[in-house]
């Protein structure tokens, strides 16, 4: 079943292949995405780059987003995005598990938690999804 989430994933969003992001669960009340640690996707140090974590982040929210467009909507572009890093992912996958914090006709809300393979709090995103109209 993941395996068909993240061709959707990569088919909807094409930079999330690039990326190496995968989908774990998909609905609209949460969407989880992983992205393994690299080195390829680091900075100084052997940290997970703060833009890759970032563009995870949005991902998971666009399509958390998208799952809870109102009737009449063709999709979602983020308008607003907040992030606090609070720990450096420096091994193992970093886990994006988007839920919705308010749904409306012109804006979404989404939060997301990025948890490092332990299941520590590594960062936190909320953004802002401007709803595009059909």
């Amino acid at each position: 079943m993941t395996d068909e989430l993240t061709a959707q994933l990569h088919a909807a969003m094409p930079f999330t292949a690039v990326l190496g992001a995968t989908a774990v669960k998909v609905g609209p009340d949460e969407v989880v995405l992983r992205l393994d640690w690299d080195g390829t996707r680091c900075t100084a140090g052997g940290l997970l780059h703060g833009g890759a974590l970032m563009a995870l982040a949005d991902s998971a929210g666009g399509w958390c987003a998208f799952l809870n467009l109102p009737e009449g909507a063709r999709g979602t572009a983020t308008i607003s995005s907040a992030t606090n890093f609070l720990r450096p992912v420096t091994a193992g996958h970093v886990a994006a598990t988007a839920r919705p914090l308010s749904v409306g006709r012109t804006v979404i809300v989404a939060d997301t938690e990025l948890r490092d393979a332990g299941g520590r709090l590594a960062a936190r995103v909320t953004q802002t999804q401007a709803v595009l109209p059909g």
